[in-house]
């Protein structure tokens, strides 16, 4: 039997939209239309950004998250195990945080895959001057 919290983070989905008026930026609430575009379920994306915003404010007062504190974390967000580990592993596979010595953490390898992607796009597939972008 597979445990939940050990399951592969190797990939996550996310939509992206055609239409200007519907970017992330335009958004009267940018952090939860991310959450949107990640996860398919409203509560879902709203308890992705209680978690994210846990371990901000957390990370922002030098007392990190650990991912001991699980139980803690369940009851604040009002989740169970499986579930929070799900959305975990996707906020995870996605590079928004990190684990680092037992300690999650915001990342920044979300952004960097995202401008390498949209540079490459950009550049060799469709043949633009990167200044451009």
């Amino acid at each position: 039997m597979s445990i939940v919290k050990n399951a592969p983070r190797t990939a996550t989905t996310i939509v992206v939209r055609s239409d200007a008026n519907t970017r992330v930026s335009h958004s009267r609430d940018p952090y939860y239309t991310l959450m949107r575009r990640i996860f398919q379920e409203d509560a879902t994306a709203v308890r992705g950004q209680k978690f994210l915003s846990m371990i901000e404010e957390r990370q922002v007062a030098g007392n990190a998250i650990r991912t001991d504190e699980w139980k803690v974390v369940l009851e604040e967000l009002q989740i169970g195990r499986a579930s929070f580990y799900a959305m975990r592993n996707k906020l995870l596979g996605a590079g928004l945080i990190s684990i680092k010595n037992k300690e999650y953490k915001l990342s920044g390898q979300f952004s960097k895959d995202l401008i390498d992607m949209a540079r490459w796009w950009w550049t060799a597939v469709l043949d633009q001057p990167e200044d451009s972008l």
